[in-house]
């Protein structure tokens, strides 16, 4: 097997769906699975760290700001999905392929 054969099957078994990042986003969006999913760990869990700081204040009704901006991010992820997932998936390509 070729040093570019081999790239090739690691990096069909390693790159990242678009139809999996749009479920995750749709489904555990507010959570910031998606943004995790394509690489990019710290603002996932920040997203995660607002969402869940959010939820126990709404109790005090000051949370409902930071589910607001929650909201706005994940509305703004829908954008930018298509581009953190290319990305993703180019970095992936530069760490497999042959030198």
């Amino acid at each position: 097997m070729t040093d570019q054969s081999r790239a090739a099957m690691v990096y069909d078994a390693k790159k990242k769906s678009l139809l999996i990042a749009y479920l995750l986003w749709w489904f555990l969006g507010a959570l910031g699975i998606h943004r995790m999913y394509a690489g990019r760990i710290g603002s996932g869990v920040a997203m995660l760290v607002l969402f869940l700081i959010s939820l126990v204040l709404t109790f005090v009704a000051v949370g409902i700001f930071g589910l607001l901006v929650i909201f706005l991010w994940w509305l703004l992820d829908a954008i930018l999905l298509p581009g953190m997932i290319e990305n993703y998936n180019l970095r992936l390509i530069d760490r497999v392929s042959p030198q």
